[in-house]
């Protein structure tokens, strides 16, 4: 059976007083995924079309309209 805390003298990349491992005794971190596995779905673009911009501004402009109509309808 083995104990949960290691012999410090016998653990590598420990120096004498604690003191912190020499450049290169540490393995290096895992490496990136290489390619991917699955094809990414197409850019969707970005930005309004004419269209939708047109289409509410007319709606928006005709809410207007009828709200002026309103307000001029109780003033008179």
């Amino acid at each position: 059976m083995t104990t949960p805390d290691p012999d410090p003298g016998r653990t590598p990349g420990i120096e004498a007083g604690g003191g912190v491992p020499p450049p290169g005794e540490t393995p290096p971190a895992e490496g990136g995924t290489y390619g991917i596995s699955h094809p990414e779905p197409p850019e969707l673009r970005k930005g309004w079309g004419a269209m939708p911009l047109a289409l509410i501004m007319a709606v928006v402009a005709l809410v207007a309209i009828g709200l002026i109509a309103m307000v001029v309808a109780l003033i008179t």
